[in-house]
């Protein structure tokens, strides 16, 4: 269960600055559906602008990553961060930028290895090459 009140479409509609940012989201994304996370953001419509301007500028907007790289690094975090929530939303809009399931499959088995690795390093308190040193 939300520890936070999940607007309604009719809520919505009632507040010109939340209907303002959720408008945007369906336009942006080109569909009517706007989920969860961001019904639990509108009763605080300062960072529900926030929070939407950022990830417009970083997960939407051109860069030098794909879309795709954006979305598995963003399940990679999510993992790490214990957030089922987003791990299934980015793996579903990962899917919608072309994730077969043999990239997710060895997406999942080079994450496991990264998780194994940095274990035993910490673990060791490995000091770092020289040669890795960057600047």
């Amino acid at each position: 269960m939300a520890t936070a009140k999940l607007w309604t479409d009719a809520e919505v509609e009632a507040s010109p600055r939340v209907k303002a940012v959720f408008d945007d989201i369906r336009a942006t994304r080109n569909s009517n559906f706007v989920n969860n996370f961001w019904r639990a953001l509108a009763g605080q419509p300062e960072v529900l602008e926030r929070t939407w301007a950022s990830l417009k500028a970083v997960m939407i907007a051109p860069g030098e990553l794909d879309p795709l790289t954006k979305e598995l690094v963003y399940i990679a975090v999510s993992t790490i961060n214990s957030c089922p929530y987003c791990v299934h939303s980015h793996t579903a809009a990962a899917r919608a930028k072309g994730l077969t399931d043999g990239q997710h499959g060895e997406f999942l088995a080079v994450l496991a290895m990264a998780s194994q690795t940095n274990a035993l390093v910490t673990a060791l308190q490995v000091p770092v090459d020289p040669e890795f040193q960057v600047g």
